[in-house]
């Protein structure tokens, strides 16, 4: 099956959007399927299998704040679009952007089924706008990605049954869909090597070690985790790894810094995230804005105990056995009191350690790309109208 994958935003795979996607890319490719990606990452210029579209000017000033929260977007090019769209069988659409807006357009011309992905929240955006709390602006933003992709849509893919319930009722209408996990890799659910665990402990100077995995941004919100830490009775024995990139790490840098924090920031690829997982007494999930959360069901798997934001805006706060595993939103003497309530108890924390691991209801990476292939050679039937 000839299959077009629209990526408004791709870069590299160290965030949920772009890992998804190249998930889902390889995936489809290791089962057959010729498969074309438009998308405006540079250095993927003359690689098989990809359709290089020109990246968005919005002068130096936007382009800079772009810049520092690593987001390149794609400016729709309708030559490239067209030749990338015209011969496929299904198009799928990952985030609900201009380049996205463009291919619905031209696959309607050419009556192309579309599938799409619901990989961004309305915070996502109006974060950058400062109006991230405004309900208001949930609702407009969702209605204009509504309007512009999802009402064309044959199916849209929905991480979570939270995302679908939280879009289709904000735009009061219901969309055609399949709710998909993004999945787990399978190598989360095998231990690391005991020589790997033991290298990690020894290097955190086997101090209590609390781990936060999430790009360094404001609905992330780990300065709560931090100022956690540096209230507690605990903290000169607290090894704090957040594992991550973006534009806050100077800010969270600083802070820890001057609350004498002893805090591991860096980018940490999957195969270490592992070892790192595996060696940790304790995984904490500070984002208040979370449409599924990969990251803590990774966490959970290794056999961590996860301490968790309960948001309303996260689908997260669901992965919770008890109210233990919940700190109150922005409250970081919450989180602290959570924190210390396991550092007292080891006992306690043990046994939750094992409920977690044994009744941990988690999909693993290939079941999830299985049926996202379905999903498309689903549509590659439809069009629209029967939808």
């Amino acid at each position: 099956m000839n299959i077009t994958i629209i990526c408004d935003v791709l870069g590299r795979a160290n965030n949920g959007t772009s890992v998804a996607a190249y998930n889902l890319i390889n995936h489809l490719k290791s089962q057959g399927h010729n498969v074309t990606v438009v998308c405006c990452d540079a250095d993927k210029e003359g690689t098989n299998g990809y359709s290089i579209v020109p990246t968005m000017k919005f002068g130096p000033i936007v382009n800079a704040a772009l810049a520092r929260n690593e987001v390149v977007p794609a400016k729709a090019d309708t030559a490239i679009l067209e030749d990338a769209i015209k011969g496929a069988d299904v198009v799928h659409l990952l985030m609900p952007f201009p380049l996205s807006w463009k291919a619905v357009k031209i696959c309607e011309k050419y009556g192309i089924p579309m599938t799409s992905s619901f990989h961004v929240q309305a915070e996502n955006f109006t974060c950058h706008i400062g109006m991230m709390k405004s309900n208001f602006a949930t609702k407009e933003v969702y209605k204009y990605f509504y309007k512009k992709v999802y009402s064309h849509c044959a199916m849209t893919h929905y991480p979570t049954e939270f995302i679908k319930e939280d879009f289709e009722s904000n735009i009061k209408k219901h969309v055609p869909s399949k709710v998909i996990s993004n999945g787990v890799c399978e190598s989360f659910f095998e231990p690391a090597p005991a020589e790997a665990i033991s290298r990690q402990k020894e290097k955190n100077k086997d101090k209590f070690t609390i781990v936060v995995v999430g790009r360094y941004s404001s609905e992330k919100a780990q300065q709560v985790l931090i100022k956690a830490v540096a209230k507690s009775k605990y903290k000169d024995r607290i090894k704090l790894i957040m594992a991550g990139e973006g534009p806050k790490r100077k800010s969270y840098r600083r802070l820890a810094k001057r609350n004498g924090v002893d805090c591991e920031m860096r980018f940490i690829d999957h195969d270490e995230l592992k070892e790192v997982l595996n060696a940790a007494d304790l995984y904490v999930h500070t984002a208040y804005v979370e449409l599924e959360s990969i990251a803590c069901l990774e966490a959970i798997v290794t056999g961590l105990v996860p301490i968790i934001c309960n948001s309303k805006r996260s689908a997260a706060r669901f992965f919770a056995r008890d109210d233990r595993c919940l700190y109150r939103k922005w409250d970081s003497e919450d989180l602290k009191n959570k924190i210390e309530y396991f550092m007292d108890n080891p006992g306690e924390l043990d046994a939750c350690r094992k409920k977690y691991r044994t009744q941990a209801n988690v999909s693993r990476l290939g079941e999830c790309m299985n049926k996202m292939e379905k999903m498309l050679v689903e549509a590659s039937g439809m069009n629209r109208k029967e939808a």
